[in-house]
């Protein structure tokens, strides 16, 4: 799967792949906090998806820092003979939140405690800028395709991240409903650049058929 000509850019695919199921029972928003691992199910479709990757001329592997990512990643690299680097930048996006246990609805919303973190979903004012985030990831991502011309790249990360580079991409406003995101679990958003442009975004679901075992607050 070479991807270039004699005399042409070169053609190169750069993938983000959402991690899988996260061991949440209890519903807790975890964001950046440690210690949240891949439950069987999200092993088996990290696996899943490694397979389904066995023959794309991947040559540039990274993860985010957080376990469920590096978790996720680790067959792809098995598979495909590559060692995980680690990029900060992909990194789930930072959130005030986190450690609310969010499973039993949408309650916890209404402390007032909360209330003066909720004053401009633009932004949003509860967490990370949106433009921080596509900034960042939009920097990973060049330097990915930059390490895999011509090839491909795998970067796993999670579903804020993806969701707003892409919507930077797409040229659409970053801010947004999230229960309109189009990234499930162990999903893949490829992005293929010619030359050093982007000319075309697809969205596939290796594991699309794991996704009605999952649970709710899987997250992101």
């Amino acid at each position: 799967m070479t991807a270039s000509s004699p005399g042409d850019a070169p053609r190169t695919v750069v993938h983000l792949m959402r991690h899988g199921e996260v061991d949440n029972p209890h519903g807790i928003l975890y964001g950046r906090l440690p210690g949240y691992h891949l439950s069987p199910l999200g092993q088996e479709m990290a696996t899943r998806v490694a397979e389904h990757l066995r023959d794309h001329a991947i040559r540039h592997l990274v993860s985010s820092p957080l376990e469920r990512a590096q978790q996720t990643a680790a067959p792809v690299g098995e598979i495909l003979g590559l060692p995980v680097e680690t990029d900060e930048r992909i990194i789930e996006a930072s959130n005030h939140f986190e450690g609310v246990t969010v499973g039993g609805g949408p309650n916890w919303l209404r402390r007032p405690r909360h209330w003066h973190r909720l004053h401009n979903p633009l932004r949003p004012s509860w967490g990370e800028p949106y433009r921080k985030i596509a900034a960042r990831m939009a920097e990973a991502v060049e330097d990915a395709r930059a390490a895999a011309e011509g090839h491909e790249a795998l970067l796993v990360s999670h579903q804020l991240p993806i969701w707003t580079l892409r919507r930077t991409i797409e040229g659409r406003r970053l801010w947004h409903d999230p229960r309109r995101r189009q990234c499930s679990l162990a999903s893949l958003t490829s992005i293929t650049f010619i030359g050093s442009e982007p000319t075309r975004l697809d969205y596939s679901e290796p594991a699309g058929d794991l996704l009605q075992r999952a649970r709710p607050g899987a997250g992101a």
